[in-house]
């Protein structure tokens, strides 16, 4: 089959015209995260089935395969046609092409959201406070509050003393009642720049009448300062009196309008999950909790904080229409709507919402296609097999942090977009189990996994997550890799332990991106 190219000036002509293109990187993770263009979303070809029709809504939507001469590119634009995707190109030339081409290419991951947050401070002097002199507010026990603005796990696993945990979009509802005396000062923290820097904005924005500074450089300032993190902290939000909220929902809704945030009913939200020429998004803004206690139907758990953070991971498609609900009192869309229009998107917020109107429950559940038929083997079964044959092992396609959390004992690590090289370091046995989280990997990839191997080859019926809830025994750590783990590149502000050069190396970085910015020139950000 003869896939079509597409070369720079396409791609920049959709962006610098605002009309929609998925310009999807299908590397892995890791390689993604060392060069690409700005826009180009990451999409591993490794999940291109489980992430398809979430992402890529509209069959008929451009999209263009990327990669850095791999061969990535045009396996993926096979799989999305197979998969009923009409227009489907690879970049011409790859992201070398693109260099070549004159196109600024940057490092990291979620970029444009990074880029934006470094642009939003060069231009409104977000005000901030070094981690010393954090320190010094704390160790006199001045009448400070410091909110930590990443995800829960994220806070949990390493915190500013006293630190509490207050997600991004929650900010705007809850500061009030965190610190009612406006003379407290706020400080607002994540574990680098971005998010520390838009909660701050958002504050101030919103019109608290509170001090508010970021804490500069995050953890990671804090740190390189050589003060303590806390670990294990579980301070969270309390939910705020039905005054607070009216407040905050004004202040929101003012913030959103100078942003020129749209409004939508259900009515119209009706006839956008079906028309065909129009690329939209639906996410729903609140706690995972709160949504799946009840939501809009065909909405998608996206908390407003992360969703500005890390927009590209559930929105690949530029130019798309991206709709966001909020339930209560349209704080939670409200305030990250207005980040997203400044971004560049067409962003709407869902009005007058009731409470009947949530009437599906639960976690979200992608949309996929119809799965493949493939030999099956229980947990207790193929538990009970690896007592007796040691002809045989499990393969599991898991992201290589959750096969480091805990696997089958004596199953090997593999990467799917590795596979054939993968297969090469597998012992030689007489059957493979194939397992995964989500359990649908597995079913997707064996077929591919059949045609490179002589052996027999079974998928494990519902995954890992069937052999835990058996209560089979895991075990731990990067034992049997047959693949590197590029699925996903190490943050230099996560975990702890982190190398400090890499913390410089890391706000160095983000100190360029205006620059970088600039030279791109696809972005249509602007500022409040």
């Amino acid at each position: 089959m003869s896939i079509p190219t597409k070369n720079y000036a396409f791609v920049r002509n959709k962006l610098l015209n605002k009309e929609e293109i998925a310009f999807l990187d299908v590397r892995e993770e890791d390689p993604h995260a060392q060069e690409h263009p700005l826009f180009a979303a990451n999409v591993p070809l490794s999940r291109i089935e489980i992430d398809a029709y979430s992402k890529l809504p509209r069959k008929n939507v451009p999209i263009v395969t990327l990669d850095d001469g791999e061969g990535d590119a045009e396996l993926a634009a096979q799989r999305l046609m197979s998969l009923g995707y009409s227009d489907v190109s690879t970049f011409e030339g790859g992201v070398q092409g693109w260099k070549r081409s004159g196109g600024e290419l940057f490092r990291d991951v979620n970029v444009p959201s990074k880029s934006f947050g470094e642009l939003v401070e060069s231009k409104r002097h977000t005000p901030s406070l070094s981690a010393q002199e954090v320190k010094k507010l704390l160790d006199d026990q001045e009448d400070v509050v410091v909110v930590d603005v990443r995800r829960f796990d994220e806070y949990h696993t390493m915190s500013i003393p006293s630190g509490i945990s207050v997600p991004g979009a929650e900010l705007v509802l809850r500061v009030p009642e965190l610190a009612p005396n406006p003379k407290t000062k706020i400080i607002v923290n994540c574990a680098g720049r971005t998010r520390s820097i838009i909660g701050t904005q958002s504050l101030i924005n919103a019109g608290i009448p509170n001090e508010v500074n970021a804490l500069r450089n995050g953890t990671i300032g804090w740190t390189l300062a050589g003060q303590e993190l806390d670990k294990g902290q579980s301070r969270k939000f309390k939910e705020v009196s039905q005054n607070t909220a009216n407040e905050a929902a004004e202040r929101a809704r003012n913030v959103a309008d100078r942003a020129h945030v749209k409004r939508t009913t259900l009515t119209v939200i009706e006839k956008w999950k079906s028309q065909s020429e129009r690329t939209t998004y639906f996410f729903d803004t609140r706690t995972p909790e709160e949504y799946e206690a009840g939501h809009l139907p065909g909405f998608r758990s996206a908390p407003g904080g992360q969703l500005v953070q890390e927009t590209e991971m559930v929105a690949p498609v530029r130019g798309a229409r991206i709709v966001l609900a909020d339930a209560s009192s349209s704080v939670r869309a409200n305030m990250p709507a207005s980040w997203l229009a400044q971004m560049g998107w067409d962003v709407y917020v869902v009005d007058d919402l009731q409470a009947s109107d949530l009437s599906e429950t639960g976690i979200w559940k992608a949309s996929l296609p119809i799965l493949p038929q493939v030999q099956l083997v229980d947990a207790t079964t193929f538990s009970d097999w690896l007592k007796t044959d040691s002809n045989m092992i499990a393969v599991d396609f898991s992201t290589h942090a959750n096969y480091v959390k805990g696997h089958i004992p004596g199953s090997w690590y593999a990467l799917r977009s590795q596979l054939a090289d993968a297969i090469k370091q597998l012992p030689q046995v007489d059957r493979y189990v194939l397992t995964s989280t989500p359990t649908q990997l597995s079913l997707f990839l064996a077929q591919e996994f059949q045609s490179l191997c002589k052996s027999e080859v079974l998928v494990l019926e519902g995954g890992n997550v069937a052999w835990t809830s058996a209560g089979l025994d895991l075990e731990k750590g990067p034992s049997h890799l047959a693949s590197p783990p590029l699925d996903r590149y190490k943050r230099p502000y996560e975990g702890t332990g982190v190398d400090p050069a890499a913390m410089q190396a890391y706000l160095d970085w983000e100190f360029g991106l205006v620059d970088q910015l600039g030279k791109d020139g696809t972005h249509h950000f602007w500022v409040l």
